[in-house]
């Protein structure tokens, strides 16, 4: 029986997501002339060549479950098909993630009946909760002879643990199973803890999660897995409910989605699914390409031949692969690979700041169509890259910058001013915090003074309270208390005439919204204020948005803030509701700041796109956070060029990930497994990258790294290629 669903092979920017759109199209408006019908509940009657019979998409008719590797990608791919569309057919987008999670509460009633859980709505735990709430769970077990045995400190330990459930979840692994598989794939001296005992801390976590109704990732991936997909009441409903299924680059998808899909095709549902041979980029954060890869047998294959022609994939994807597999042979490299070479790493970031720069004055590339793309960034690079341009009025945009919220000042000041209006927190409030705090909340834009300026300039911002005179103020009229911290006036410091006008008005207008919540706060009569969330908000009114309209960076952190906050605060009513635990707001006001001061990242905000002028900026990301957008650019800047990490997974790669493979479930993985796959990753990104640049590479490289080691890595070759004596056509090239 030839089957219609579709399997597209291409690599980066070949195509790949406007045929599965142009796909649709065909499949709605029925214009293809050797399509029949794609979905029947009567599998066993033999086909016949009737009338092809299109998609009927309407309320009372199955739907489309639309699917996309990440929210970026998923937002675009919904866009693209409901524009071609003209918006008349309802589709379903989502993460396969995001699927898995609105299947589980949408079904959160059958997974009651089938595991006998308790009748409540559930809700779901970040990362960062999840962190915080199993290290308190298994504390007591987790003493300071485990961690040495271990290896690593407490907050990894736990990190791992709950990788490695959530690995197993995406392969479709039961947790019970997880120490048969590392009992069987790690090395001794990996973890010197014994599976039996890491599992029993994960049964333990999942118990308490289900008693709560708390739903994490991991929980999330393995109900559905191990309890919907396989459940005869929840296929039912799956096939009633979805006739076509398409499926965007699903070589970053996990074993599971394989399931699915394979259930789907099975059922007569038509699919249609994208691969690219050079992606897998989340391949050691559960993606499992080669077992998604079986698909292409259920269907029928079409592939997208060659590297896209505006791209420097042609020239230079084959003679770089080249130079890095047989480095002895010097080639010369084409005008378009040309090479920024210093001693130090800072002049590095000065010299690749100063080329983007004259390059965008000059008119020969516009911000956005410059990207710097490293192996890491750590936070020197960034902040210098990001200081040296926006002092030249040229914005960059740090893609998914996953900083921890408390590096950030704005937030730094909001926690010290919540805890000078609650009591009991005296203790998380120094002279330093109240200083930075006088000196953040007294910021103001300067108008410009002309319109000329208004239309060239970025916003000039200035301090009403600099920090010499927040400093003078923070040492003499802030008295500290473990319960109630206070600000006096600013004619406690006998010396107050030197403070000057502009910062004693910002002073006291920053005490008087104090007195003001305070009030609110100790008086029984007013009405109290409903969560610190809401006192944030004022704030954040009050302070940085009466007066001006905070930059997009600014105004995403603020929602970040707030965001977290919320979650934090639902989380712990749940859990007052369920233990009957009785704690005062201040402990859990405390524990919250407690936990971003421990650098905790927290998700970034939803959406999170800039629009207008924002968006015309320079990209910054790392080589990670660049594929997993699938951005192209005019110029790229390969940051740190002779960095070994460019072979690397690290951050990428979770501790264990190679045990869940499915082709490899629990076999150990050696040192040449090891080197193989740095190699594969290594030709992966650079055809991936090359495809995504279209005029100019720059190999930005500096002999000594941030720790003043002489740089090694894999892309040593090009480095050497570009300085070479070779001929003078070729040298010229390589300046």
């Amino acid at each position: 029986m030839v089957s219609h669903s579709v399997w597209i092979i291409g690599t980066s920017r070949t195509g790949k997501t406007t045929c599965l759109v142009e796909q649709f199209c065909r499949w709605v408006q029925g214009d293809s002339q050797d399509i029949e019908s794609f979905y029947t509940k009567n599998q066993g009657q033999k086909k016949t060549d009737s009338t092809p019979k299109p998609l009927y998409l309407r309320q009372t008719e199955p739907g489309v479950l639309v699917l996309a590797a990440n929210d970026d990608n998923r937002r675009e791919f919904s866009d693209a098909i409901v524009t071609k569309t003209v918006g008349k057919y309802p589709i379903r987008a989502k993460t396969p993630l995001g699927f898995f999670q609105d299947e589980v509460i949408l079904f959160w009633p059958l997974l009651i009946q089938s595991l006998q859980l308790k009748g409540q709505f559930p809700v779901r735990l970040r990362p960062e909760t999840e962190q915080e709430l199993a290290t308190k769970l298994w504390r007591s077990q987790l003493d300071e002879e485990t961690l040495r045995r271990a290896g690593v400190n407490e907050y990894r330990l736990v990190r791992r643990i709950l990788d490695l459930w959530q690995l197993a979840a995406y392969s479709g692994t039961p947790s019970e199973d997880i120490a048969q598989i590392l009992q069987s794939g790690l090395q001794e001296n990996a973890i010197n803890l014994e599976p039996e005992f890491l599992v029993s801390l994960l049964l333990d976590w999942r118990n308490w999660c289900l008693e709560r109704g708390l739903l994490t990732y991991g929980m999330i991936t393995e109900l559905y897995s191990q309890h919907l997909l396989t459940n005869c009441q929840y296929q039912q409903r799956l096939v009633q409910r979805y006739q076509a299924v398409l499926a965007d680059d699903v070589d970053d998808y996990p074993a599971i989605a394989y399931h699915l899909f394979k259930f789907l095709l099975d059922q007569g549902a038509v699919g249609a699914f994208s691969y690219n041979p050079d992606g897998a980029v989340r391949l050691g954060l559960g993606a499992d390409p080669n077992y998604l890869q079986g698909l292409a047998g259920l269907c029928q294959v079409e592939n997208l031949t060659g590297p896209p022609l505006d791209s420097l994939a042609v020239q230079l994807v084959t003679p770089i692969l080249e130079l890095i597999i047989q480095p002895i042979e010097i080639l010369s490299l084409p005008e378009s690979v040309q090479l920024i070479q210093t001693t130090s790493r800072a002049q590095l970031l000065r010299d690749t700041a100063e080329v983007i720069i004259n390059a965008i004055k000059s008119g020969q590339a516009e911000p956005e169509e410059v990207a710097i793309i490293a192996p890491g960034l750590d936070a020197i690079a960034r902040y210098t890259l990001i200081e040296i341009l926006t002092k030249q009025n040229i914005q960059v945009e740090p893609l998914n910058d996953q900083r921890p919220l408390i590096s950030v000042p704005v937030v730094r000041a909001l926690l010290t001013l919540i805890s000078l209006v609650y009591p009991g927190l005296g203790r998380l409030v120094d002279r330093d915090a109240v200083a930075e705090m006088l000196v953040v909340l007294s910021r103001r834009q300067q108008p410009p003074e002309n319109s000329s300026e208004l239309k060239t300039r970025q916003p000039a911002w200035t301090t009403d309270i600099d920090p010499v005179r927040a400093g003078l103020i923070a040492d003499y009229c802030f008295v500290p208390h473990p319960d109630h911290p206070n600000l006096l006036p600013v004619k406690a410091f006998e010396r107050w005439d030197r403070i000057g006008y502009a910062a004693t008005t910002a002073y006291h207008r920053i005490l008087q919204w104090l007195e003001k919540q305070r009030f609110t706060e100790s008086n029984p009569t007013e009405t109290r204020l409903p969560s610190p969330i809401y006192l944030l908000y004022l704030a954040i009114v009050h302070f940085l948005c009466s007066e001006r309209h905070p930059a997009y960076d600014q105004l995403a952190v603020l929602r970040e803030l707030l965001e977290t906050a919320q979650h934090y605060w639902e989380i712990d009513t749940r859990l007052r509701q369920i233990d009957l635990v009785e704690t005062t707001d201040h402990a859990t006001i405390a524990e919250f700041i407690q936990l971003l001061r421990r650098g905790t990242i927290t998700a970034n905000p939803y959406p999170l796109r800039s629009i207008g002028p924002a968006s015309k900026a320079v990209t910054l990301a790392t080589i990670f956070q660049y594929r997993s957008s699938r951005r192209f650019h005019r110029w790229h800047f390969w940051l740190d060029a002779g960095s070994p990490l460019w072979a690397k997974g690290g951050a990428a790669t979770l501790f264990g990930a190679n045990l869940f493979l499915q082709e490899r479930l629990g076999e150990p993985w050696t040192a040449e497994d090891e080197a193989l796959a740095e190699q594969q990753r290594l030709r992966r990104i650079l055809a991936d990258l090359l495809a995504r640049v279209s005029q100019k590479v720059y190999l930005c490289h500096s002999d000594l790294a941030v720790n003043g080691q002489e740089q090694l890595g894999p892309l040593l070759p090009l480095v050497s290629a570009c300085v070479a004596d070779i001929p003078v056509a070729s040298v010229s090239s390589c300046k």
